[in-house]
């Protein structure tokens, strides 16, 4: 289902709405920014109603489930939320009790399990080839999701020897004024998406590089530039991004690379065995028997 005003199809159903309906719709439109982030299950006990008549009015309202409802919900709600509104949410949502603490686990496996259901193969399978082929890799990543650009720098590095990670606005033009057609730009942007992410995408665009991007949705403005665009959930009722599903999404491409019957990394992975081997990179555990 398309993304549309939640607050005006409720509006248009609430004539023909049941008494259960209407305590629903009224808790909904009562607590926008809380609701959006809330189970199905949590929402009944709040509202006062069975689960089921949850999903139910969720239907009734022209979702295919709970979920849809949800993400919609969430996708409108996220956009209009500065740092500060998803503190005062995550406070109004979690309790201090030890039952909010699984609802955060819950929350980062609705998202893994959101970002599976519509995760196209296809999708990762060009967007590893475009990196297989590239003579230069370069991620774009600012603010929070350079956590997701340092560990995907990490291992596409430790596969090929060619990427760079960049995240300072002021050189970033600097170090990619380079790019051309055979180079790959992977550029990272989750709501609110970073001006500068855009900015340097746009660019490279221009440029001709090959754009991937990792991002949420569908309407995230980066994929105006994007080749291929990847997505991954990462809805969250705190004022914390929730990137467990997108670092699975990364998890996912580099897997796929390592296994691309075009690169033999054996022999790479090895030279770096044998210096880390040589250095004592790592703890000698036989020592600590």
């Amino acid at each position: 289902m398309e993304e549309k005003n939640i607050y005006k199809i409720i509006a248009e159903y609430r004539s023909k709405m049941s008494k259960s309906q209407h305590k629903i719709a009224d808790y909904i439109l009562e607590n926008t920014h809380s609701v959006a982030f809330l189970t199905g299950a949590k929402l009944a006990k709040l509202v006062g109603v069975s689960e089921a008549t949850i999903v139910r009015f969720a239907n009734f309202i022209g979702f295919s489930g709970y979920n849809d409802f949800q993400r919609n919900l969430a996708h409108s709600v996220e956009k209009q939320l500065n740092t500060v509104d998803r503190l005062k949410m995550s406070r109004s949502v979690h309790s201090k009790s030890e039952r909010s603490i699984y609802d955060i686990f819950e929350g980062d496996i609705q998202n893994i399990k959101a970002t599976m259901n519509n995760l196209n193969h296809a999708d990762i399978k060009k967007a590893a080839e475009k990196i297989v082929q590239a003579d230069r890799i370069y991620i774009i990543a600012n603010r929070s999701a350079v956590s997701l650009g340092t560990f995907l720098q990490y291992y596409l590095d430790l596969l090929f020897g060619k990427s760079e990670l960049i995240h300072t606005t002021a050189s970033a033009f600097d170090r990619i004024h380079g790019v051309n057609k055979n180079d790959v730009v992977i550029g990272i942007s989750y709501a609110r998406y970073t001006k500068s992410t855009l900015d340097v995408i746009s660019y490279a665009n221009e440029k001709g590089a090959n754009i991937i991007a990792l991002t949420d949705e569908y309407t995230s403005p980066i994929t105006a530039y994007a080749d291929i665009s990847l997505f991954a959930s990462s809805s969250m009722s705190s004022f914390l991004d929730s990137f467990v599903a997108p670092l699975s999404l990364i998890n996912v491409l580099v897997a796929y690379i390592g296994n691309h019957e075009s690169i033999d990394i054996d022999k790479r992975l090895q030279e770096f065995e044998n210096l880390w081997n040589r250095y004592n990179v790592f703890t000698d555990e036989n020592k600590y028997d």
